[in-house]
């Protein structure tokens, strides 16, 4: 063993002893969506690092995310909305102000990120411009931050604080489309992460 190092049995890393584990493990990530275990290599310690910065660390937070990333992405199958993006066509809620705007800003990111107007809010909080290039959003390591950012910037953590599944489903989907598949993917997140 590196002096000044510690080993993280979960992850099998030798860290530096001030960097802290990651919030969410390959093991755990497969636990939660039980899904090809490459995956959960290749998206457990991005959704650590930007998990992290954007303060959805604590379990009920943790919790809810996960729950809401399984069911907006099929369990990080899908990094773009399946549709056209034609029904947000002149959403005016959504920024879509110009001809086009509803396919070209349909939903992206694991969170299904949607609207001219939350493109241009992301593109200035991680300072990547996805108005001209709204594309970037479903390809890492955006997918993932992008949608940390929206979970955040929306107030996706005080409502995940108040361990109601119905609010968040509510905040992120503005009703209750995909509450059960929400609601198997919560209650199984609670017995990982307590």
């Amino acid at each position: 063993m590196l002096a000044g190092c510690i080993y993280n049995k979960e992850s099998g890393e030798v860290l530096p002893s001030g960097v802290p584990p990651p919030l969410i493990s390959i093991t755990e990530l497969f636990a939660l969506y039980r899904v090809n275990k490459t995956k959960c290599l290749y998206f457990a310690p991005i959704l650590s690092d930007w998990m992290r910065v954007f303060d959805i660390a604590t379990p009920s937070r943790i919790w809810a995310f996960l729950a809401t990333i399984g069911v907006e992405s099929g369990k990080l199958l899908y990094v773009e909305e399946i549709a056209s993006g034609q029904a947000y066509e002149g959403r005016k809620d959504l920024g879509n102000i110009y001809a086009g705007d509803g396919v070209k800003y349909k939903g992206r990111g694991l969170i299904q990120v949607t609207g001219r107007k939350n493109y241009t809010e992301v593109s200035k909080a991680l300072g990547v411009d996805f108005v001209e290039n709204p594309q970037l959003l479903r390809e890492f390591p955006y997918c993932v931050s992008g949608s940390c950012w929206w979970w955040w910037h929306n107030g996706c953590n005080q409502i995940a604080d108040t361990e109601e599944p119905k609010a968040i489903r509510k905040r992120v989907n503005g009703g209750l489309n995909g509450y059960s598949e929400f609601c198997r993917y919560y209650e199984r997140a609670k017995t990982i992460w307590k």
